[in-house]
C-alpha cells in the first residue's frame, strides 16, 4: 500500500491501479455532466416561481445521488451489473436492456478517456500528493469540457472549486509558488474580461461567457501566471482550427457561438504536463 502511496513517476502498478479507478470516476463523471445542467435549470426555476409566488416546479429530490440512474426512454433503473465502465456498454451492444433504446457513444468514451488519462497521470507524476491533485484537476475538468460542449455553460460549482483548490494546494507550493498562483488567477480572469469588453464595445456583441474567465482563472491559480500566456495561445489556436473546420464542413453556421472552455480545458491538461517545454518553445520564436 505504501508503495502505491508514494510511488515515483515512470511506475507501472500505481498507473494501473489508477486507470481502474478512473474508469469507475468516469461513470460517475457522466452523471455530472448530465446532471448538473439539469439541477441548475431546477434551481432557477424554483427561484422564479418562489419570487413570483407560485408552487414550486421541482420539489422531488433531484442531486448527483438521487434518483437512481434510469434510462431516460422506458425509465428502467440501471443495475450495479449495467453500470460497469465501457464493458456493460458492450455487453447490451449499446441499448438499453429493457426497450433497446440506443444509449449514447458519450458514456464509454467518458469512461475511457478517464481511465486512460488518470493511468498516464499517475504514470507521468507518480502517486503522491502531486499525482493525486492532477487527477482532481483532469477530473473537473473532463466535466467541464462535456457540459460546455452540450449547454455553453461552466458552472460555478466546478470552477470556482477549481481555483480555491488550486490556490490551496499550492499553499505549499505544490505546482507553483503561491504568489505565482495568486497573480496567475487574477491575471487569468482579468485577460479575458477585459478581451470580452473590447470585443462588446468593437461589436456589440457578447464574444466568451464569464464562466471561460472563471475556468482561466482557475487554470492560472494551479499553474502560475507564467503559463497563462502558453495557455491562451493553444485554446486559441486549437478553437480556432476547429471552429474553421466547422463552418467549412457545413457542420456549424458563422453565427453559432462556439464553447471555448474545451479548448481551455485541453490547453491547461497539456500545459500542466508540457507547460515548461511549451514556454521554451514559444519563447524560442522571439
Amino acid at each position: 500500500m505504501d508503495l502505491l502511496w508514494s510511488a515515483p513517476a515512470g511506475s507501472v502498478l500505481p498507473a494501473i491501479v489508477a486507470g481502474v479507478f478512473g474508469l469507475l470516476i468516469g461513470s460517475f463523471l457522466n452523471v455530472v455532466i448530465h446532471r448538473i445542467p439539469k439541477m441548475m435549470q431546477r434551481e432557477s426555476d424554483n427561484y422564479v416561481a418562489h419570487e413570483s409566488g407560485k408552487p414550486l416546479p421541482h420539489e422531488e429530490r433531484y442531486d448527483l445521488l438521487m434518483p437512481r440512474s434510469a434510462c431516460p426512454q422506458c425509465g428502467h433503473q440501471i443495475t450495479a451489473v449495467e453500470n460497469i465502465p465501457v464493458f456493460s456498454y458492450a455487453f447490451l451492444r449499446g441499448k438499453c436492456i429493457a426497450c433497446k433504446t440506443h444509449i449514447s457513444m458519450r458514456y464509454p468514451v467518458v469512461e475511457l478517456l478517464t481511465g486512460v488519462l488518470s493511468a498516464f497521470l499517475i504514470w507521468h507524476f507518480g502517486s503522491g500528493l502531486l499525482g493525486l491533485a492532477t487527477l482532481v484537476f483532469a477530473y473537473l475538468l473532463i466535466a467541464m469540457t462535456f457540459i460546455d460542449a452540450d449547454t455553453q455553460l461552466l458552472p460555478d460549482d466546478l470552477t470556482l472549486s477549481l481555483l480555491w483548490l488550486g490556490l490551496l494546494l499550492n499553499l505549499n507550493a505544490t505546482f507553483v509558488p503561491l504568489e505565482e498562483a495568486v497573480i496567475g488567477a487574477t491575471a487569468g480572469y482579468m485577460s479575458l474580461w477585459s478581451i470580452y469588453w473590447l470585443f462588446k464595445l468593437a461589436t456589440g456583441k457578447e464574444g466568451m461567457g464569464y464562466g471561460d474567465f472563471k475556468l482561466l482563472a482557475a487554470l492560472g491559480a494551479w499553474l502560475g501566471w507564467k503559463m497563462l500566456p502558453v495557455i491562451i495561445l493553444l485554446s486559441s489556436l486549437v478553437g480556432a482550427v476547429v471552429g474553421i473546420a466547422l463552418i467549412m464542413l457545413a457542420k456549424r453556421g458563422r453565427d453559432i457561438p462556439i464553447p471555448f472552455g474545451p479548448y481551455l480545458a485541453a490547453a491547461g491538461l497539456l500545459t500542466l504536463l508540457y507547460g515548461k517545454q511549451l514556454a521554451q518553445t514559444y519563447l524560442g520564436f522571439y
